[in-house]
């Protein structure tokens, strides 16, 4: 007796057809990690997350990151930032390499084997953010030390 499919087999919902095998997972998982590890760096510098307006990124489609920002200090500043603060306690030296040419709007590097494109938009450099007038700093804000005749900032928003 003849059995006839109504449905072809279909694909997991993950996106591997069971032969690619788990290459592309840790491929996978070490673009995120990287990313992970970038965006850390980024956020331990007040200065940088402070100054930056429309700070965005995406993945690219050659798999790589990209990381744009308005404002705040220039490319080659962050890419420099990168290079000394992503490490591996394990591993001797950076996970960070310049992969090309880099300057006041744009830089290139590989973290991990991973592509990263950084692009300043109208940047000011971290010199300019920092003379900056007007510029409120969380730093300032919650400097406790600093004697006025008004309520601290921290206290305005604290309530006390």
């Amino acid at each position: 007796m003849l059995v006839k499919r109504k449905h072809a087999l279909r694909r997991p919902k993950s996106g591997a057809s069971p032969d690619q095998g788990d290459d592309l997972s840790l491929t996978s998982a070490r673009r995120y990690e990287a990313f992970g590890r970038v965006m850390a760096a980024l956020a331990t510098e007040a200065d940088f997350i402070e100054s930056c307006r429309d700070l965005t990124w995406w993945r690219g489609s050659d798999h790589s990151w990209h990381i744009e920002w308005r404002d705040g200090p220039y490319a080659s500043e962050v890419a420099t930032l990168l290079v000394e603060q992503v490490r591996d306690p394990d591993y001797d030296g950076s996970l960070v390499t310049r992969a090309g040419p880099g300057g006041d709007g744009s830089a290139v590097l590989d973290v991990m084997g991973v592509r990263f494109e950084l692009r300043a938009i109208d940047p000011m450099g971290r010199a300019g953010v920092r003379a900056r007038r007007g510029f409120w700093r969380l730093a300032e804000a919650l400097d406790t030390t600093r004697a006025t005749n008004t309520r601290h900032p921290w206290e305005e928003l604290l309530g006390g």
